[in-house]
């Protein structure tokens, strides 16, 4: 017997780590209490996406098979009970799905909870607004809500033109702040169009551009998005009384320099909301006052000029995988 169409949808499978997707028809979800079902229009793909794909983030606790995608952009076609923040015809965007069981976004259609939404800034494109989500909630909990970033500070963004990067410089210098970021030679030039002065950390030892840039006073606020030997780096970075941010905090690591300075560290987990279902509405709450900065020109995401269709999802991972993207990849499902 035939299925139907109506009540399914194309989705794409991963029944095995590091194996292609699988493109079928499987059941088109409902929007339960508290939930939004989202016609898809894009999804934002990230490297946390290619390594959950990989096998290689047992913390995302994603079980196979699965769909991917961690970020949309889409509109509302029904809502749940209880849900007052949304209606049908609403253009959204939100990090959704693609760990710790959550259907992810590799799909038409996907019934999320309305907390972790918002409304898409007015003046981006679906494709654009679905780059955004992981990255920006994750910059933003690190900035804002961890170091309570504030006008006239000095902070380093450690991987300026990465993904989190481009987009902690933007959050930063919105609220006032000087921002330095560092980055490899190639990429300096963007790193100074975000408005950021740039350092190129190969060239320059962390003392010697603690020196030239704050007169060896440090920095208010470092962010890290690289972890590892950029997270010690940072430690040193950092003034006295400061605050240090990481996204990446893997590793073993000597926290005396931090505490010789007295100053602070905190980590930022993004995915925890998604995990556990404490701190949805913080998420929800994020890409609202994001969506601000958009529309006021203060925050744009950087996007590949590549195109992927849904078909062409397992092209889009590896443009992630090999570390060709020349800013964030979008898969397009129905633009």
């Amino acid at each position: 017997m035939s299925q139907d169409p109506n009540n399914t949808m194309r989705a794409l499978v991963l029944d095995a780590y590091d194996a292609p997707f699988r493109l079928t028809e499987v059941a088109r979800p409902v929007a339960g209490p508290g939930q939004v079902l989202v016609r898809i229009a894009a999804s934002g793909v990230n490297p946390l996406d290619t390594k959950i794909r990989a096998g290689a983030a047992a913390h995302a606790k994603h079980p196979l098979p699965a769909i991917l995608g961690i970020d949309l952009a889409g509109e509302v076609v029904a809502v749940g009970p209880g849900v007052t923040a949304f209606k049908s015809g609403d253009q959204v965007y939100g990090m959704t799905g693609g760990v710790g069981g959550r259907q992810g976004s590799l799909a038409e259609y996907a019934a999320v909870p309305a907390e972790l939404l918002a409304h898409k800034p007015a003046n981006l494109t679906m494709r654009e607004a679905a780059a955004l989500p992981l990255i920006t909630i994750t910059a933003w909990e690190g900035l804002v809500d961890r170091a309570n970033v504030q006008s006239g500070q000095t902070v380093l963004v450690q991987g300026g033109a990465g993904g989190v990067g481009h987009v902690a410089v933007q959050i930063a210098r919105a609220f006032g702040a000087t921002v330095w970021a560092t980055e490899s030679a190639g990429k300096l030039a963007l790193v100074e169009q975000l408005g950021a002065t740039a350092i190129d950390y190969r060239a320059e030892t962390v003392e010697a551009y603690v020196a030239h840039h704050t007169g060896g006073r440090g920095f208010d606020l470092v962010y890290d998005t690289a972890g590892g030997p950029v997270l010690d780096a940072s430690f040193q970075a950092v003034r006295r009384f400061g605050h240090v941010v990481s996204c990446l905090g893997w590793g073993t690591h000597a926290l005396a320099p931090l505490s010789f300075q007295a100053a602070t560290y905190s980590g930022v987990f993004t995915l925890l909301p998604m995990l556990t279902g404490e701190g949805m509405a913080n998420h929800g709450e994020i890409l609202r006052r994001a969506a601000a900065l958009v529309e006021a020109g203060k925050l744009l995401p950087r996007l590949d000029p590549r195109r992927f269709s849904l078909e062409q999802a397992d092209d889009a991972h590896t443009a992630v995988a090999d570390g060709s993207a020349g800013g964030k990849i979008v898969v397009e499902i129905a633009l």
